[in-house]
């Protein structure tokens, strides 16, 4: 077991491996039902970020996938809520909402490889990510109106800071799948790879960035993350607070260091 993953258990609807020394690849693991998010997979999730957040290890940035090549998420079981009181379906959801809110606020990057279709909560759990990359196949839907609910984990939010209010409204409203090429267009994702090339792509970002300062990337996701809820003038005074973070830490000094000595950095996180 690598230190990277060594505060992880082994959980039934996820799988993890370490990729090099500070990547952690997390694999949604329910390929027989397109990967679709049962209560274990909220509760492992939620676990999954609780546990980072608080014990991140070697971790520095975080890829999610899906298992096989049909999903990346068909959204939740739709199979285990047949027949659900409204006092179960309430308690499953609240505990979506605290598996939703934990990735929001992850402090660490995390970057979707979307091997497949990602469907209503799976596309919101897409869109809680930093960034993403897919499949040319892929589809991509917010599906919940056609099922008498509506989106209820950031879709409404998260969708039309990602692509615009009027085209979000179009997707919500309709609940009609579109895609991959349509979705890059449209801003929902930052490119297209081949089934072959997307893990290592997206691997080389991940890894790319765990190669940056660590407490520089964590300030940087930060002050996009809460800047972009401020007003402007409020935003660029975040931005100055989390950038004075930075100054007094032996990273910066060793950052400073190395490009003036010719060489590669090596940074601690401190």
């Amino acid at each position: 077991m690598t230190q990277a993953i060594a505060s992880l258990p082994a959980y039934q609807t996820l799988l993890t491996r370490a990729e090099g020394e500070h990547v952690l690849l997390v694999t949604l693991n329910r390929p027989e039902v397109r990967n679709a998010a049962n209560t274990q997979m909220w509760h492992d999730l939620l676990d999954l970020w609780t546990r980072l957040e608080a014990e991140p290890g070697a971790v520095r940035c975080v890829v999610l996938t899906g298992a096989g090549t049909q999903a990346f998420c068909a959204g939740g079981d739709l199979k285990e809520r047949d027949g659900m009181t409204a006092a179960t379906w309430r308690h499953q959801h609240a505990l979506i909402e605290r598996q939703y809110r934990a990735m929001i606020d992850f402090p660490l990057p995390v970057i979707a490889a979307v091997n497949g279709h990602a469907f209503a909560g799976g596309f919101e759990v897409m869109l809680a990510c930093d960034f993403a990359y897919a499949v040319p196949a892929a589809r991509f839907a917010l599906t919940e109106v056609t099922l008498g609910i509506m989106p209820g984990a950031g879709g409404t939010q998260l969708l039309p800071r990602a692509v615009g209010e009027r085209r979000a409204r179009e997707i919500l409203l309709t609940g009609k799948p579109f895609t991959a090429a349509q979705a890059f267009e449209w801003g929902a994702l930052n490119g297209l790879c081949e089934p072959e090339a997307l893990l290592p792509t997206v691997l080389g970002l991940a890894t790319t960035i765990a190669g940056n300062a660590p407490l520089s990337v964590r300030q940087a996701k930060k002050s996009v993350r809460f800047g972009m809820q401020m007003d402007l003038q409020t935003a660029l005074r975040y931005e100055a607070e989390a950038y004075d973070h930075l100054v007094d830490t032996e990273d910066r000094l060793e950052g400073v260091r190395a490009f003036n000595e010719k060489r590669k950095p090596v940074f601690r996180g401190r």
